[in-house]
């Protein structure tokens, strides 16, 4: 299965991701901003679809609103 963000680049288990768009975090009333970076994120068997801690938190991230840091 390949993983891609939204550039197309292939990401794999401990690369650094950077988001391109501000998201809100649903059941919160925080905000992501665009910029944040998402360190040693973790695939899962959605390609669409990665792991990754933001702010202390583990959050699953939508790929198309991703590129690879």
């Amino acid at each position: 299965m390949d993983v891609k963000d939204s550039n197309g680049n292939l990401l794999k288990d401990g690369d650094s991701v950077t988001l391109i768009k501000d998201l809100k975090v649903r059941g919160s009333s925080s905000v992501l901003k665009r910029g944040t970076m998402v360190k040693n994120i973790r695939l899962t068997d959605d390609e669409a679809e990665i792991e990754g801690r933001v702010e202390r938190t583990m959050m699953v991230l939508r790929t198309e609103f991703l590129k690879k840091a």
